[in-house]
């Protein structure tokens, strides 16, 4: 009887160890759990920076003029709001155009734009720009002198059906260079607004165009007015 006894305590007292190593063991994981749980909730909170739409943003809008035309603005939400394929760098959008509506607010993700095929001319234009081809000889389109990217200044020189006087003037200022010729070719692609365009197409039916080459940077500009002899011989100053 005491063998017996004993036994049954023996065996009590492995199942109340056994019971008790099971609760620690519970109680490890549902702390290691609640911790770990505790970190994901912290680190979601955590602040992120995103870019979205300072405005609407309508489908097919170059990403180019997205992000120079400053119509995004960068935010900061919590990192588990953040969309996926989230952008955060407005490089990003170069070369890529919106697939749908974006509206004020909507974070840009990498998945609301699709890539352009390579010098598609839409990608740098919005709203009354336009882009129009010019052909002009080497000499006053400086040909090999300006390139794509590159901003010049349009003189254009008439014969004024007025007076009979040849006159030049400023046409155009900062215009952008979106195509140049190749080697032996003479017809560069522009892009102004489009009141701008029906001037320059006149412009180039019927007068003489000259490219003037722009600082990349700081330039400034003087509007010469009209120059014809007379303003010419009467108007010389030193260049320095």
């Amino acid at each position: 009887m005491v063998d017996i006894a004993n036994n049954l305590f023996s065996t009590r007292r492995g199942s109340i160890l056994v019971g008790v190593g099971v609760a620690v063991l519970a109680a490890i994981v549902l702390f290691a759990y609640l911790h770990q749980y505790r970190n994901s909730v912290n680190s979601s909170a955590v602040p992120a920076s995103v870019l979205v739409a300072k405005n609407l943003i309508s489908k097919g809008t170059p990403g180019d003029i997205i992000a120079s035309g400053g119509q995004y603005q960068v935010a900061s939400v919590p990192k588990g709001q953040l969309q996926v394929g989230a952008l955060t760098d407005p490089a990003a959008l170069n070369g890529r155009v919106a697939l749908a509506d974006i509206y004020p607010g909507q974070q840009l993700t990498a998945g609301g734009f699709a890539y352009a095929a390579p010098g598609t001319i839409s990608t740098k234009l919005s709203g009354t720009d336009r882009a129009i081809n010019i052909t002009i000889d080497q000499q006053h389109g400086m040909n090999g002198q300006i390139a794509a990217g590159d901003r010049v200044d349009i003189f254009v020189g008439l014969n004024s059906q007025d007076s009979g006087v040849p006159v030049i003037k400023l046409l155009l200022s900062n215009v952008l260079v979106l195509r140049a010729p190749l080697a032996g070719a003479t017809m560069y692609t522009l892009r102004v607004p489009e009141a701008q365009a029906a001037q320059l197409a006149y412009a180039a039916d019927n007068g003489k165009l000259w490219f003037v080459a722009r600082p990349a940077s700081g330039a400034k500009v003087q509007f010469p007015g009209f120059v014809t002899a007379r303003t010419l011989l009467l108007g010389y100053k030193a260049v320095h």
